[in-house]
């Protein structure tokens, strides 16, 4: 009998390496090296996300396939724009550029490792790349031209070393990439036929993952001032449980509002609007700690599973790992190894500091919310600088003093805003140094670069920080609103209500439908903006700036009390003289800054100039 040949199969393959790797190792090998390390962890993060596998990775060279060229180019752009954005943020010393091939073809498959034609026409595609670009071949081109929102410039044939015949190329041009229409993640927009559009068989019916909320754990200590701790549990499985990517997981805000209230868990579920409901208690004494869990199916009133640890301190982080795992797969069994790893989050070695941590998130959350003055703004100061001392490895905690630097400057604390700025990028960017992959660290720095008006940056940050946690509420706020001040306002839209869907119980709820607000204004949908301008207002009444957008949206509308409403916020804005002097107390570069003021003036109000 005949050997049989060597197996083959068709394949996406995707080539990338750094532009001039060998002149920034001779210029200086620990810092090329760090870069590189901070570089693979986006490269890498965009290939696995979308289906890829990588196959071969020599010094800064990457091989990945995958099964579909739509995901390889997929991963490619975004990729590449979060290296783009990268850049923006660093010293020129730090910045790298990669370049990127992409070709579709015949390949030879030994052991995990593919060869032939299509592996090298790619490498050869990669070399010919601009810096921070993408060039693909002909045969790419044509498999994906028609199916992605995006534009291709044709860059002739091409000769190739050891490859027979000229390639046709083309090149996609990164700087110009079309923003996300409805997704949180950076994936171009895929187009459908008329037929797929109007097609409702039961093969295309994707049901929508049911959400879970996490309970405060009852802290059965006795002791009041281990609150936090029970507190700090409860959030982490929360946050762990977000990171499987599996189904929506209701924020800490919302959960919250529920501590030490005796609704049935029915109810609490239907105003969470979850399926899934956890509860457990803590209690802590000495060296000691007992947790127990258990998960109720609330649309069945149906406990599904329950169990008991006892640990000593040390083991605190194994346990809440175990408690994600074991609620996770059972609620969501197709979790696989790579939603896995998600889960491993980077761990402070100072339990001390870990608590000091858990204080500060608790009197952030607890805060008064008060303009000019918050104490529970200066105790979470406290607490997290004391947690940094105590472990300067500690990446939450400088990414909580990025992130609630945005309540000194909207509660008019802070007294010099350049400075705040400043204070909250050195954090933010720490606590990404220290874990790449943290997207709270992502959320502060991107806050930063919206109070900037940088939009773009603010919006691409927040996306980021959306690939690591699809269920922070506060990602897809701030991801909201640097979309509709950058005049995105049907993406803002969505923004808005998956923020709402997932904290719909959230003590910033006014805010929430603030920026719902700004999206229905935006798009000239005034009686909409208007009711959730109200909405906001009826939970905070004394939001001097809510009352502007009311009265703005009810001079659009030429209602007869949009004069009385003029009055009372000219009244807590005696400075406001000229349209310069709104757009000074306005964000920066906003596209409804104009909007806003055109509905002032509508309502009465005389600008000077």
């Amino acid at each position: 009998m005949a050997e049989s040949g060597p197996r083959r199969k068709l394949a996406a393959i995707l080539a990338a390496d750094v532009v001039g790797f060998s002149k920034l190792m001779g210029e200086n090998e620990d810092r090329t090296l760090k870069n590189l390390k901070a570089c693979r962890s986006l490269t890498d993060e965009a290939i696995k996300l979308n289906h890829g596998r990588i196959f071969g990775s020599a010094g800064d060279s990457i091989i990945a396939e995958f099964a579909s060229p739509v995901d390889a180019v997929v991963a490619a752009t975004e990729f590449q724009r979060n290296l783009r954005d990268r850049n923006e943020g660093v010293s020129d010393e730090d910045q790298m550029l990669f370049r990127v091939g992409l070709n579709l073809g015949d390949v030879i498959i030994e052991g995990e490792n593919l060869y032939g034609d299509g592996v090298n026409v790619a490498a050869r595609l990669e070399a010919s790349a601009e810096p921070g670009g993408i060039t693909l071949s002909g045969k790419f081109h044509d498999e994906v031209c028609r199916k992605l929102d995006m534009s291709f410039v044709s860059t002739g044939e091409q000769e190739m070393k050891n490859i027979t015949n000229p390639v046709p190329t083309y090149k996609i041009e990164v700087s110009s990439l079309p923003k996300t229409e409805a997704s949180s993640e950076s994936e171009p927009t895929i187009e459908t036929s008329a037929e797929d559009k109007g097609s409702t068989s039961d093969q295309d019916y994707v049901e929508i993952p049911p959400a879970i909320a996490v309970l405060p754990f009852t802290n059965m200590g006795g002791d009041p001032e281990q609150e936090y701790f029970a507190d700090g549990i409860t959030e982490d499985i929360i946050t762990n449980l977000s990171l499987w990517r599996t189904f929506p997981v209701i924020s800490r805000n919302s959960s919250f509002t529920f501590r030490g209230q005796s609704k049935n868990i029915k109810q609490v579920a239907n105003e969470l609007g979850a399926r899934y409901i956890v509860e457990g208690s803590v209690r802590k004494g000495g060296n000691r700690v007992r947790i127990t869990a258990q998960l109720i199916d609330a649309d069945e009133d149906h406990h599904l599973w329950s169990e008991k640890w006892d640990r000593t301190l040390e083991d605190i982080f194994d346990v809440q790992d175990e408690v994600s795992e074991a609620i996770a797969r059972r609620v969501a069994p197709s979790v696989t190894g790579h939603e896995q790893k998600r889960l491993t989050r980077k761990r402070p070695e100072n339990l001390s500091a870990w608590e000091e941590y858990l204080q500060g998130i608790r009197c952030y959350y607890e805060r008064q919310r008060t303009d000019y003055e918050d104490s529970g703004l200066t105790q979470a100061r406290q607490h997290f600088e004391k947690a940094i001392e105590l472990d300067p490895t500690l990446s939450d905690a400088h990414a909580y003093l990025a992130i609630f630097g945005d309540a000194h400057l909207v509660q008019r604390i802070t007294k010099d805003v350049d400075k705040t700025l400043d204070e909250m990028l050195a954090h933010g960017r720490k606590a990404e140094s220290l874990n790449v992959e943290n997207p709270l660290a992502l959320l502060g720095i991107s806050i930063v670069h919206f109070f900037r008006g940088k939009h773009h940056a603010a919006l691409d940050h927040a996306q980021r920080a959306l690939q690591f946690n699809p269920s922070f509420a506060l990602s897809h706020y701030w991801l909201g609103l640097a979309q509709v001040h950058s005049g995105e306002y049907q993406q803002g839209e969505n923004s808005a209500l998956k923020t709402l869907e997932l904290s719909p119980a959230d003590p910033d709820l006014s805010d929430f439908l603030g920026l719902l607000y700004f999206a229905f204004l935006g798009q000239g949908k005034y009686e909409e903006a208007l009711e959730a301008i109200e909405k906001a207002l009826l939970r905070d009444p004394d939001a001097g700036h809510h009352l502007g957008f009311h009265t703005a949206v009810l001079g659009h509308l030429q209602r007869p009390e949009a004069k009385t409403t003029l009055e009372q916020y000219l009244a807590l804005r005696p400075n406001l003289k000229t349209r310069d002097d709104y757009r000074s107390i306005f964000v920066p570069n906003s596209t409804l800054a104009d909007p806003i003021i055109e509905g002032l003036i509508k309502a009465g109000w005389n600008p000077e100039d």
